[in-house]
């Protein structure tokens, strides 16, 4: 990503998915998260819901989001921020596939930092 101190959160957060979209197309479940400081995105990925197998096999993995679940997602992740009252701390989109419909839910976490508070008092 360029600069993104002059770029919104919302055109950061659909920077975010474009970068995964690869990789979205593959999974079926799963979790991303989002760093954020100062409202610019930092770290960012997907944890992947973990592979099982039965009797030392494999199972074979479920198809992928679709691009048009991955636009539906982004979408959302995007209209999720007008819930978001910070400006550090991560956020997390989990997403699940079950019967070709795409459930997500979204978590905020805020984050402090006691040492900046104390050193802006003093």
């Amino acid at each position: 990503m360029k600069d993104t101190a002059n770029i919104s959160l919302a055109k950061q957060i659909e920077c975010v998915f474009w970068e995964i979209s690869q990789e979205l197309l593959h999974l079926s479940s799963g979790l991303i998260f989002i760093h954020i400081r100062n409202n610019i995105v930092g770290k960012f990925g997907v944890k992947h819901d973990p592979i099982e197998s039965v009797n030392g096999k494999w199972e074979g993995t479920e198809k992928g989001l679709t691009a048009k679940q991955i636009n539906a997602f982004r979408e959302m992740a995007v209209e999720s921020l007008a819930y978001k009252h910070w400006t550090h701390g991560e956020i997390q989109f989990e997403f699940a596939l079950k019967k070709d419909l795409l459930y997500t839910s979204v978590t905020f976490e805020s984050n402090y930092n006691m040492a900046n508070r104390l050193k802006d008092q003093s």
